[in-house]
C-alpha cells in the first residue's frame, strides 16, 4: 500500500519483458516482427485488464476511491474558491447562530439546575385568585414545615439587605435570610467552614453568616483564615461561619453575598397574613408534584379554617424549582431557537441553490464521465463526498462563529439580569452543543447531496454531451431553483414579521404612559443606620436634610424622597378597606408608597382634585393619603372620595387614613403591567430606613449624580448610597424592558441576515436565468422586441417568485406569530401596519435585487449574443 507507484511501475516492466520474450520466440519461429507482437499481445489477453486487476489487489477500494473524490473536491472547491468561500460562509452563519442559542437553550432548559437530585427540588408558594404563586407567612411555613409528609425538608427564603461598614464607611449589600435546612435542601455545602447549626435560625438565635463566593474573593481577599472573624451588618457584630463554592448560585437571590438564617422577625412577620417567604422543598421518593400539592393545598385550607383567616382563598402551588427560575426566559429563548433555525434553514438552502448552479454548469463534465462508464452510483458518491465536505467546512467555521457568539450574547446581558441567570456560568461547547452541531452538520450535508443528485436523476448523457454553454436553461433548474427562493423569500418574510412585531412590541412598551416625566429626572437609593437614626423625628429631619441639600445643588429644580422608584414593580402592596362600610373579610390588594410632600411635583405627576402633600402632614397629625384614580375608579364609582377614610394595618401606626387628594396614574409596576390601584403617604408619618432620593434638574442629570453623592455623604458618611442611576436608564434596565429588547434586538439581526441572504438568492436565480437565455433575448432582440419588453419578462419572472414568497409567507408569519404572543406588548399577531411594512420592504428590496440582471438582459447586443451562442 505504501509503496503502490514503485511496484506498480516493475509490475508493467515484468509484462513488457514478457511480452518482449514471447514475440522473440515466434519470430524465431518464422514470423514477422509486427505480426509477432501481435501474436504475444492476442495470447497474453487485455493487458490494461491485467494492471487493473494487480491495483486492485490488497487494496480497499471504496477507501481508495473516497481518498480520489475527496482530493478532486478539493481541487474542485479551490479552482471555484468563490463559490467555496461563499457557501462556507452561508453555512457558518446559519450554522454558528443555531448553536449559540442552542447553547443558551440547552443551559437553561436541558441542563439540570446544580444542585443534588434536581427533579426532586420543588418551589413551594401559596396560591389565591391574585396570583398563582402568593409568598408564605412565616407561621405558615412553620405550620406546612410541621405537617407535610410529602417533602423530607421544607424550607424559606427571603430577601434582604444589610448597611456593610468597612474603614472606608457604609455600604449597602445584598443578603438573603434563609432558613436553617436552605442548604441541605439545594443539597450544596460551604467549601470553608460549616452550614447553619440546627438553633442558629431559631428567634433570637446568633449572629452568624454565610458567605458568597464572590463576597469571600471581592471582600475578603480569598482569606482562608475568614472562618470565625466578624463581619459588621447594621452595627451588629456576624460571625463568618462558612463560604459557599463558587458553582454555587440561586437564581431568586440575585447578587446575594451574605447569606443569614432567620431569626430575627419584623413585627409584620411575626403575622399570619403577611407574605414574605417563598419556600423550596425535596419531594420524597415516589411521591409526585402533583400529589404535593394536594397534600399542600389541603394544608392551607385547614389553616384558613383554624385561624379565621378571610380576604383570601388560600390554597397551595408546587412545582419544578426549575420553572421558577427559567419560566419567564423560557418563551424568549425557544423564540430565538426558532429564528436560528429558519436562519440555518435559509443558509442550507441558499447553499443548495449555490450547489444547484454548479451542476448545472457541469453537466458535460458529468456526461462525459458518464459516456467514459462511470456508474451512477460512482457519480453520487462523488457528489455526496463533495457535500459532506463543504458541510465540514461550513460546520468547523461555524463552530468558530458560534464560540463568539456565545461570549458577545453574554456580554450583551446587562450584570443585572445576568445574576438571575445562573445558567449562563454552563453556556459553552459542552457534549449536548456539539452533538447538536454535529446534528445541524449533517442536515446540511443532507441538503448539499441530495441537490445534486436529484439533478443527476434527472440528466440524460445525451442531453449532457450536447449541452454545452450555448443550451437554454433547463427546466429543471428553473423549477428547483424557483422553489428554492421561493423558500428563502417565505422564510424571510416569517423573520421580519416576527421582528417588527417584537419591535414594535418593545417600541409601545417604552413608550407606555407613565403618568410622570422620566426625562431630567436621577434616583440614588439611601439606606440609613438604625443605630445613628433610632426615632421616628430623627429620620424625618435626615429626609428634610436630604432634599434641603439636594435642592441646593446646581441645576436642580426640586427634589422629592419614595420608599419605592416607580415603573419597577407591584410590590410592597397593602390590604385595605373602606371606613364606613360593611366589610366580609374583602382582599382589597393595592400599591402602597411613601413620598415626601414634593415628590410628586418632583415626577411632573398631576393633580386631579384635592391637595398634595405638605410638610405640616406630621406624626403629630391624623393620618392622611393620597389615591391614583384607578383607586378611585375601582373603590369609589361615582363618588367623591375626598374626605372618605380608608384602613389599614401599619404594625403600631396609624391605621385609619383620611384621603386628600387624587393624583393620575402614576406608573409603579412594570411596564407591561397594568395600572393597579395605589395608595401614597406621608413619609413624615412613616418614618423607614431606607428610601429612594429622586432629583429633577434642568439639564442632562448623569453630571450630577458623583455630586448627589457626595452631598448625601455630608450629612452622615455612614448613608449607605447605591444605584446611582438616570429614571431614563432605571426603566430601560428593568427585566421586562431588557427581555423586549434582547429578543427583538436578536430576531431583528436574524430577519436582515435573512433578506440579505433571500434577496442574493433571489439575484441568483434571476441573473442565471437571464445568463441562460442570452440567445433567446438575443433573437426577441433581433427580431424587434425592445428594451422594455425585455425588462418586462425579467421583472415578471421575479415578481411571480416574489409573489409567491411573500404570500407563503405572509400565511405562515400570523402562524408563528401566535406562538410568540405572549412576548407581545399591545400588538396583534396579525397586525396590520408589520404585515404591510415588512411586504414593502420585502419588495423594494427584491426589485433592487433583479434591476441589474434586468438591466444586462436589457443592454444586450443582439449580434454579439448570437455569435457567442
Amino acid at each position: 500500500m505504501f509503496r503502490r507507484r514503485r511496484s506498480a511501475d516493475d509490475f508493467a516492466e515484468e509484462i513488457k519483458s514478457h511480452l518482449e520474450l514471447e514475440a522473440d520466440q515466434l519470430q524465431s519461429e518464422g514470423l514477422s516482427e509486427d505480426e509477432a507482437h501481435r501474436r504475444a499481445r492476442v495470447e497474453f489477453g487485455n493487458v490494461q485488464t491485467t494492471y487493473e486487476r494487480f491495483y486492485l489487489r490488497c487494496r480497499v477500494v471504496w477507501f481508495d476511491n473516497l481518498l480520489r473524490d475527496i482530493n478532486f473536491a478539493i481541487r474542485q472547491l479551490v479552482r471555484n474558491p468563490g463559490f467555496a468561500v461563499v457557501a462556507i460562509l452561508v453555512l457558518a452563519l446559519g450554522i454558528g447562530a443555531s448553536v449559540a442559542i442552542f447553547a443558551f437553550v440547552d443551559a437553561a432548559l436541558l441542563e439540570p439546575l446544580p444542585y443534588a437530585h434536581p427533579s426532586r427540588l420543588m418551589s413551594v408558594s401559596e396560591s389565591n385568585v391574585e396570583s398563582p404563586r402568593w409568598p408564605l407567612s412565616y407561621p405558615d411555613f412553620l405550620d406546612w414545615q410541621a405537617q407535610n409528609k410529602s417533602f423530607t425538608s421544607l424550607d424559606v427564603y427571603s430577601w434582604s439587605g444589610f448597611l456593610l461598614r468597612s474603614g472606608s464607611g457604609a455600604e449597602p449589600v445584598q443578603a438573603m435570610r434563609v432558613s436553617g435546612g436552605f442548604f441541605q435542601t439545594l443539597g450544596v455545602h460551604p467549601m470553608l467552614g460549616r452550614d447553619f447549626n440546627p438553633g442558629e435560625d431559631r428567634l433570637g438565635g446568633p449572629n452568624v453568616v454565610i458567605l458568597s463566593y464572590g463576597a469571600w474573593l471581592h471582600r475578603f481577599g480569598s482569606r482562608s483564615d475568614v472562618i470565625g472573624q466578624t463581619v459588621d451588618l447594621d452595627n451588629q457584630a456576624y460571625t463568618i461561619i462558612g463560604v459557599m463554592p463558587r458553582s454555587f448560585s440561586f437564581a431568586p437571590g440575585g447578587n446575594a453575598e451574605f447569606w443569614t438564617p432567620i431569626n430575627v422577625l419584623s413585627p409584620h412577620e411575626h403575622s399570619r397574613t403577611f407574605y414574605n417567604f417563598l419556600g423550596i422543598g425535596r419531594l420524597r421518593d415516589g411521591i409526585t408534584p402533583q400529589s404535593a400539592q394536594s397534600e399542600m393545598t389541603g394544608i392551607a385550607k385547614q389553616l384558613q379554617r383554624q385561624y379565621g383567616i378571610i380576604g383570601h382563598d388560600l390554597s397551595a402551588n408546587v412545582g419544578p424549582l426549575s420553572e421558577m427560575i427559567v419560566g419567564d426566559v423560557r418563551p424568549i429563548l425557544l423564540t430565538l431557537l426558532g429564528g436560528a433555525g429558519l436562519l440555518l434553514l435559509i443558509a442550507c438552502v441558499n447553499v443548495g441553490s449555490l450547489v444547484l448552479v454548479r451542476s448545472e454548469n457541469r453537466r458535460r463534465e458529468i456526461a462525459v464521465r458518464g459516456a467514459l462508464g462511470a456508474t451512477p452510483a460512482r457519480l453520487v458518491k462523488q457528489f455526496v463526498t463533495e457535500g459532506l465536505l463543504l458541510a465540514a467546512f461550513g460546520s468547523g467555521a461555524g463552530i468558530i462563529v458560534a464560540a463568539a457568539l456565545m461570549r458577545l450574547l453574554a456580554r450583551l446581558i446587562p450584570k443585572d439580569m445576568a445574576s438571575n441567570m445562573p445558567f449562563l456560568d454552563g453556556v459553552g461547547l459542552n457534549s449536548h452543543t456539539v452533538a447538536f452541531a454535529a446534528a445541524v452538520a449533517m442536515l446540511a450535508a443532507l441538503l448539499l447531496t441530495i441537490t445534486p443528485v436529484l439533478r443527476l436523476s434527472f440528466q440524460r448523457v445525451r442531453d449532457g454531451l450536447s449541452y454545452g454553454d450555448r443550451a437554454a436553461a433547463s427546466q429543471v433548474w428553473r423549477r428547483l431553483g424557483a422553489n428554492l427562493v421561493v423558500i428563502e423569500l417565505a422564510i424571510a418574510v416569517v423573520l421580519l414579521a416576527g421582528a417588527g412585531l417584537l419591535g414594535r412590541s418593545f417600541y409601545r412598551l417604552l413608550h407606555v404612559p407613565l403618568g410622570f416625566e422620566p426625562s431630567h429626572l436621577v434616583a440614588v437609593d439611601v439606606a440609613v443606620p438604625h443605630t445613628a437614626y433610632e426615632t421616628s423625628a430623627q429620620i424625618i429631619e435626615l429626609y428634610r436634610e436630604a432634599v434641603r441639600r439636594a435642592t441646593s445643588l446646581p441645576g436642580v429644580e426640586s427634589a422629592g424622597i419614595t420608599s419605592k422608584l416607580p415603573a419597577q414593580c407591584d410590590c410592597n402592596t397593602d390590604g385595605i378597606r373602606i371606613v364606613g362600610r360593611p366589610y366580609h373579610g374583602e382582599h382589597n390588594e393595592v400599591d402602597e408608597r411613601h413620598i415626601s410632600a414634593n415628590y410628586l411635583p418632583t415626577l411632573k405627576a398631576t393633580l386631579i382634585r384635592g391637595r398634595l402633600f405638605t410638610e405640616a402632614d406630621d406624626p403629630a397629625r391624623p393620618g392622611v393619603a393620597l389615591i391614583n384614580q384607578t383607586l378611585a375608579r375601582k373603590y369609589f364609582p361615582g363618588q367623591d372620595p375626598i374626605g372618605q377614610s380608608i384602613a389599614n394595618d401599619e404594625g403600631g401606626r396609624p391605621s385609619v387614613w383620611q384621603i386628600v387628594g387624587v393624583v393620575d396614574d402614576v406608573r409603579e409596576g412594570s411596564l407591561d403591567a397594568d395600572i393597579a390601584p395605589t395608595e401614597y403617604f406621608p413619609m413624615n408619618q412613616i418614618g423607614e430606613h431606607s428610601f429612594a432620593l429622586v432629583v429633577r434638574t434642568s439639564q442632562g442629570g448623569s453630571t450630577l449624580l458623583p455630586e448627589l453623592v457626595s452631598t448625601l455623604h455630608q450629612i452622615n458618611s455612614n448613608l449607605g448610597v447605591s444605584n446611582e442611576v438616570t429614571m431614563i436608564e432605571k426603566i430601560d434596565a428593568t427585566q421586562v424592558a431588557l427581555l423586549h429588547r434582547f429578543s427583538a434586538w436578536l430576531v431583528g439581526g436574524f430577519a436582515a441576515m435573512a433578506l440579505i441572504l433571500a434577496i442574493v438568492g433571489l439575484y441568483g436565480v434571476i441573473a442565471y436565468s437571464v445568463s441562460r437565455r442570452t440567445r433567446e433575448i438575443g433573437v426577441r432582440m433581433a427580431l424587434g422586441a425592445q428594451r422594455s419588453s425585455v425588462y418586462r419578462l425579467v421583472m415578471q419572472q421575479a415578481g411571480w417568485l416574489t409573489a409567491a414568497g411573500l404570500t407563503i409567507g405572509l400565511i405562515c408569519s400570523v402562524g408563528t406569530s401566535m406562538l410568540i404572543r405572549s412576548l407581545l406588548f399591545r400588538v396583534q399577531a396579525w397586525d396590520a401596519v408589520t404585515l404591510v411594512s415588512v411586504s414593502l420592504v420585502l419588495g423594494l428590496a427584491s426589485m433592487a435585487a433583479i434591476f441589474l440582471p434586468a438591466r444586462r438582459a436589457a443592454s444586450v447586443n443582439p449580434v454579439e449574443a448570437l455569435r457567442a451562442e
